[in-house]
Formats: C-alpha cells, structure tokens, sequence
C-alpha cells in the first residue's frame, strides 16, 4: 500500500494512522530511517533489532552466546587485575 504525503515545517512528515497502527507505533515511539540509494525506509525499533539480530546471527552459530563469552571475559580480567 502506498500513499502521498507533503514535507512540513522542519522536515516533519506525517505517517498515516493506518501505517502506524501496523507497525504498532505511538506518539514518543523511536523509529530507525534506513538511506537505501535513493529510498528512504522507515522501521519500528522492533523491527529493526530483529534485522540486526538476523544479521549478526550469519556470523554466530547457533548455541553460541556472545553474552556469556564476553561474562567469561570479564571475569577473567577481573580475576588477573
């Protein structure tokens, strides 16, 4: 579904009430704006953790938790220090 909207005063553009009940954003709710060449595309914050937790998940396999990895880090630093 696409649809017109104007530029306002300081950039602002309106995002209509049917986009935003689908993405599930409120008034105050952060939003990322993505430059794709020539588009501009528009997430959720939900959204877009789930992108960058897809893309980070190439590179870490499955089981792994970088969360403990870097506890285990810390801990042995902490233990040295």
């Amino acid at each position: 579904m696409k649809i017109m909207t104007r530029i306002g005063p300081g950039g602002r553009v309106v995002i209509p009430a049917t986009y935003r009940r689908k993405l599930g954003l409120k008034t105050g709710d952060e939003v990322v704006l993505a430059l794709e060449g020539d588009e501009v595309k528009l997430l959720s914050r939900r959204a877009a953790v789930r992108q960058f937790q897809a893309l980070v998940r190439q590179y870490v396999p499955e089981g792994r938790s970088l969360v403990d990895e870097l506890l285990r880090e810390r801990r042995e630093e902490a233990a040295r220090g």
